[in-house]
């Protein structure tokens, strides 16, 4: 493993997606002069093309909670599986957990082709890439999956290579591994969960929201009572101190008479 040592910031053009993991950058744009990604790297191990964070290291017990916690759904798939998620085999037995998750992606999307076009886009705790690979179809989009599962990452990385709107960087998102970037949508899609604090990932999300950005909440069953909640089930009322509002409410008087496909709500938090 060779280690580098860069006092400068360096601009980096990738010709294809890939994966990093670095101390700080500033752009995430391409193309053009003004899209380059800006990187500084100090101590900084470049294993191929993989930047691992020497200074920045995540929180060992966060990633613990992270790798025990995770539920069927997250598990490993194969390439074959991943390049076509959310759409899985019919007989899967987590085929009905991807259908709720395609229906919940459908919907995100397309609210955001109409609102939100030309979006930096941040997915937290992406995983193996699948939804920051579907986000990338977003007009305009530049989409950052962020996660602390390596082997996810490196596996998001091989199979999305050729969505160059598309990056990954392997670090905790209660570090500084993002310093000062902030995004126009940031997305947690049944993730936010595993952070310890509802109300704190919450506040420090909002830190790296740009003005008129949003903060979506999706495929996450939320506890009414922060007494009885089930393990990593956040209780929404940790959300009170944010001007928060349904995009989709499965508790809505007028949804309970009829069957709902999608059982966890859709919430959206603007910019403070």
């Amino acid at each position: 493993m060779h280690t580098q040592t860069l006092s400068d910031p360096i601009l980096f053009y990738p010709p294809q997606a890939s994966f990093y993991a670095c101390h700080s950058y500033r752009c995430l744009y391409r193309n053009r002069p003004v899209n380059a990604v800006t990187m500084h790297f100090t101590e900084t191990h470049r294993p191929n093309n993989i930047y691992v964070p020497g200074l920045v290291r995540p929180d060992p017990l966060l990633h613990e909670r992270h790798m025990l916690s995770r539920n069927n759904a997250d598990l490993p798939h194969s390439d074959e599986e991943l390049a076509l998620l959310p759409d899985i085999d019919p007989h899967h037995p987590d085929h009905a957990a991807w259908l709720r998750r395609a229906i919940s992606v459908k919907k995100l999307i397309r609210y955001l082709a109409i609102r939100k076009q030309s979006a930096s886009i941040l997915d937290v705790g992406c995983g193996n890439g699948w939804l920051s690979a579907q986000l990338a179809t977003v007009p305009g989009s530049r989409i950052v999956g962020i996660d602390l599962n390596f082997m996810l990452l490196q596996q998001a990385a091989r199979i999305f290579r050729h969505h160059h709107n598309l990056k990954f960087i392997y670090g905790d998102f209660c570090s500084d591994v993002l310093h000062d970037l902030s995004f126009d949508v940031i997305v947690f899609a049944d993730s936010i969960q595993y952070f310890p604090s509802l109300r704190n990932i919450a506040g420090t999300a909002l830190q790296h929201l740009k003005h008129n950005g949003e903060i979506h909440i999706l495929d996450t069953h939320f506890s009414r009572s922060s007494v009885a909640a089930p393990a990593f089930h956040p209780c929404i009322r940790d959300l009170h101190p944010f001007r928060y509002r349904y995009l989709y409410n499965p508790r809505s008087l007028w949804r309970r008479p009829f069957k709902q496909k999608v059982l966890s709500p859709w919430i959206c938090i603007p910019s403070q």
